[in-house]
């Protein structure tokens, strides 16, 4: 590589692990960081706060959100965000193609069932030949489940004009993180996609709460469905006291995890499609709704204590008790507020936003939108003085939306292999704490060099990515006279020089997207 080489001026532009954002800062982003703009209804911002808060609210900004953004102002554009409909339809080439999939065909529990009984004639075909051909079967089965889980995810992601909606519908995913690989779980997971998330994504944090808490996929994940009064089981107990609500350092103790477990005895999962068997003493305590059953033979009807409180030992109607209680914690309020304003703002939040945020949980039990509207009502979250350092699927999906807005993705396997390249492939974190949203996780020196090998697919025109699998069909190059026009004045210097340089559209999309700037949110 020549000393005069673009890519080689970029990478004297690094390190990335610096704190300080490239995107131009201008007086009134000084302005902004200092407090001295009013709220969002009343903010007019410049075009680098314009370009920045996209950014952060949404998968990576296209010319036609930020033009709807200077028509609307940032106020009436965040609250049309805010309120999102779930079950609205994409752009209707993108819709036909997720009606399609096989997981928007019918209900789950009989997709679920269908695949449970090729397992099940795996175990007891007569032939090994028959044992085996079904042993296949059920593991396609499976892997067709996931993949079409995840290209339905990513068109989402990309076409929808409710980015604020797709966002922080991937945040609670990996809130509530379930590890694809285990059990049947993938089989699952559109499910609980769209019942027990999307739903409250921008709604109330306790009913996601209780809709999470009777979701097969996360009563499997975390072991639930093995919880008996006779056999406790803590798993899912203590990752919802430590992860899902009041955070490592709120304030339970070990009893709390324990008579939580004990609340959480008979919430389980039944495939079957038959009728449970249920002594007549437990018939109208027994629950079932699709593949989640409350079991009362299992449950321990003694009486608990959590948190302090005295729950009455009565069924299924004690754990909603318990979400209640959880949710109304300060704790709670404080480390899921924290935690959206990581996602969204900064590695390291300013404390009032925080604190804002936490009041506005508090207040309305967990009205999600309430707790969002002050972060986004801040100055800080225009401001380049509270840089964002993009994780993998922000940096993927930014690159896709910025430099390919007029294409269709048609096929969405290389996209899901490159997130798995970069560390943070779809559904395949095995921990419940969720993939990290700190720079830290993700700034290291062969993080940059995958993305720059990604990069370089994608300034060549990504053409994998928009043919339909198998086939040779030429891709034309996309059009970057829009992008360079909005992007080139806002970049720093270094990323300016080099970019000066390319002798192609196809070399200056490349440099753009590995560019120090482009890292950043």
């Amino acid at each position: 590589m020549s000393d005069s080489s673009p890519v080689r001026h970029l990478a004297i532009a690094y390190p990335v692990r610096r704190r300080t954002l490239l995107l131009g800062t201008t007086a009134s982003t000084a302005l902004a960081a200092c407090g001295g703009l009013p709220p969002a209804a009343d903010i007019a911002l410049d075009e680098p706060q314009r370009l920045r808060a996209v950014n952060r609210l949404g998968w990576g900004a296209t010319q036609a959100q930020l033009a709807q953004v200077e028509r609307l102002g940032w106020g009436r554009y965040v609250e049309r965000q805010l309120k999102a409909d779930p079950d609205a339809p994409l752009p209707a080439p993108i819709q036909a193609r997720v009606d399609a999939l096989g997981i928007s065909q019918g209900e789950v529990a009989t997709r679920v069932w269908a695949a449970e009984s090729l397992r099940r004639r795996g175990d007891k075909d007569a032939t090994e030949e028959e044992r085996v051909a079904a042993r296949k079967a059920y593991q396609e089965a499976l892997g067709l489940a996931a993949r079409e889980t995840g290209e339905r995810q990513l068109l989402r992601e990309l076409y929808s004009e409710q980015q604020l909606l797709e966002h922080v519908a991937w945040f609670w995913f990996n809130h509530f993180n379930v590890h694809q690989a285990k059990r049947d779980i993938r089989l699952l997971l559109a499910d609980y996609q769209d019942r027990a998330l999307r739903p409250h994504a921008l709604g109330s944090f306790r009913a996601m709460l209780g809709a999470v808490a009777r979701h097969p996929a996360m009563l499997r994940y975390l072991d639930n469905d093995q919880n008996a009064a006779r056999g406790l089981n803590e798993n899912y107990a203590r990752e919802l006291l430590e992860l899902h609500t009041m955070g490592v350092d709120g304030g339970y103790t070990q009893r709390d995890v324990q008579e939580l477990a004990r609340v959480l005895t008979g919430f389980g999962v039944r495939i079957d499609p038959e009728p449970a068997k249920v002594a007549p003493r437990f018939e109208k305590l027994y629950r079932r709704d699709g593949l989640f059953e409350f079991h009362p033979a299992r449950h321990d009807f003694g009486d608990k204590q959590v948190l302090g409180h005295m729950i009455k030992g009565r069924g299924a109607e004690e754990l909603d008790e318990v979400l209640d209680l959880l949710t109304a914690q300060p704790a709670t309020a404080r480390f899921v507020s924290r935690k959206l304003a990581v996602f969204f703002l900064s590695d390291q939040p300013p404390p009032d936003v925080v604190d804002a945020m936490s009041t506005a949980f508090h207040r309305t039990k967990g009205d999600i939108r309430a707790t969002l509207r002050p972060m986004f009502d801040s100055p800080h979250f225009a401001s380049a003085e509270t840089p964002k350092f993009k994780d993998p699927h922000h940096y993927v999906l930014s690159s896709l939306r910025a430099g390919f807005e007029q294409r269709e993705l048609q096929n969405a396997q290389p996209l899901q292999n490159w997130l798995r390249r970069l560390g943070q492939g779809l559904y395949d974190k095995q921990t419940p704490d969720g993939y990290p949203m700190t720079a830290d996780a993700w700034n290291s020196p062969g993080q940059m060099t995958q993305r720059f090998e990604i990069a370089r697919q994608m300034g060549g025109g990504a053409a994998a990515l928009f043919r339909p699998e198998g086939t040779t069909i030429p891709v034309p190059l996309p059009d970057l006279k829009a992008l360079r026009a909005r992007t080139e004045p806002m970049l720093g210097q270094t990323t300016r020089g080099a970019l000066a340089q390319a002798t192609s559209p196809q070399q200056w999309l490349t440099l753009l997207l590995s560019s120090p700037d482009f890292m950043y949110r």
